[in-house]
């Protein structure tokens, strides 16, 4: 029989939630963290999702191709994902404030001058530094999150925090069309850059510095690399964070396909789909919630993210069917509610993946929050275009993709992490 996997041989053995001192600490200052991570968090889907009602004024404005236009957003996300490599180890050797300060000034600066942009290829330019510089709230965020606790205590601080970042691109879209109304689209870089100002100083007065001078890496670039190389070579840690990246490329799937799956093929009208959006991030962040008040420290984290896992690939299932006529005809409504079960079981699984991962490495959690963090970006990023790739008259793409990403979730699970050999302590 297989040996259970164990810890990486250079982390300090993981204890239990911790008592005291620091569980008192955290639980004084959780409130005002969560405020501020949740607000450097939601940076991200603002940057992207604010943007979006604005991309064909954007294409009339500069007189640039609807295709050139979108890199904008490509560049952005790419940024996102890329940044995150860069800022997680610097953060593990620095501590998390300086390079988040850092990322947090040089946000505001790209934001403001693609404000005033008056090409393309600029714009494209400094929506990648935006990105780049923006990656620092994400991946510090999690890190931060390691820091200050552990075990449930640490899964139950997620999801709470999916509260702030869930809601995000549900109000992101609706402020950059109000913004829209009263100005062009440059206006919705002004406001980007309010937001950034007012972040940064929140931070710089409001989060203390958490991760102490002894647990700092003094290496470079190379001691980066081989973190890196010693976290992938951690089979569970891999396996969390690929069951991780793999469940939300299937939540990037359907941002990508929604809105044409919904309206142009099941008839859905803009209001509609937008309730409809909206519901499904409701959904998610009240799953997220119950997984975080009431399942997490009554039951097991991996059992909860196996039920999640099952939920997404059942629901991407039930939608292959519907969408390949296997029941027929079928409306709005019956895909509609698929969605809604598939986005919601997504309360189940992103928290518990982020959380499982993160409590391997309280020795490198800016590297490690770097690598899960990019992980998901790169393999959504790859899921995404996937959707549209037999046309505009079938939705099948789309629950193909799910339907993949998830099964490729739970066999990461099931094979890498192995939950029946073994139990992190205070899952």
């Amino acid at each position: 029989m297989t040996a259970p996997s164990r810890p990486l041989a250079t982390e300090p053995r993981v204890r239990p939630a911790p008592t005291g001192a620091r569980r008192t600490g955290a639980r004084r200052t959780g409130f005002l963290v969560t405020l501020v991570l949740g607000g450097i968090t939601a940076l991200a889907p603002l940057s992207t999702d604010m943007y979006l009602p604005a991309l064909p004024e954007v294409t009339s404005s500069l007189n640039s191709p609807a295709a050139t236009v979108q890199l904008t957003l490509t560049a952005c996300l790419a940024g996102m994902a890329l940044g995150q490599l860069v800022v997680g180890p610097m953060s593990d050797r620095w501590g998390r404030r300086r390079p988040l300060l850092t990322g947090m000034v040089v946000y505001v600066i790209a934001t403001a001058i693609c404000a005033f942009a008056p090409t393309a290829e600029m714009l494209i330019g400094f929506r990648l530094l935006q990105g780049l510089a923006g990656a620092a709230g994400i991946v510090i965020a999690r890190a931060v999150v390691r820091d200050l606790y552990d075990g449930v205590e640490m899964a139950r601080f997620f999801s709470t925090l999916m509260l702030i970042s869930g809601a995000a691109p549900i109000i992101a879209p609706l402020v950059g069309g109000q913004v829209l109304r009263i100005t062009d689209w440059r206006g919705v870089f002004y406001v980007l850059t309010a937001i950034g100002v007012v972040l940064t100083l929140v931070v710089a007065k409001r989060l203390h510095e958490t991760l102490p001078q002894d647990r700092r890496h003094s290496g470079g670039v190379g001691q980066a690399l081989r973190t890196m190389r010693s976290l992938l070579a951690d089979r569970v840690f891999t396996g969390y964070t690929l069951a991780g990246g793999l469940a939300f490329a299937a939540l990037f799937a359907y941002i990508s396909a929604s809105p044409f799956v919904m309206q142009e093929i099941y008839g859905a009208s803009p209001q509609t789909f937008s309730l409809l959006f909206g519901l499904n991030s409701i959904g998610l962040i009240a799953v997220g919630q119950i997984n975080g008040k009431l399942l997490v420290g009554r039951v097991s984290l991996d059992k909860v993210l196996g039920a999640g896992l099952a939920v997404i690939t059942l629901a991407s299932a039930a939608l292959l069917l519907m969408a390949s006529g296997v029941f027929g005809e079928v409306g709005l409504v019956p895909v509609a509610a698929g969605l809604f079960v598939l986005m919601s079981a997504m309360g189940l699984a992103l928290p518990n993946t982020n959380t499982q991962a993160l409590m391997r490495t309280p020795h490198a959690a800016g590297t490690a929050s770097a690598l899960i963090g990019t992980t998901a970006f790169l393999i959504g990023a790859v899921a995404s275009p996937l959707v549209g790739i037999a046309g505009e008259d079938t939705a099948v793409p789309m629950a193909v993709v799910q339907l993949l990403c998830a099964l490729g979730s739970t066999a990461c699970f099931l094979a890498l992490c192995r939950p029946w050999q073994y139990r992190i302590a205070g899952s």
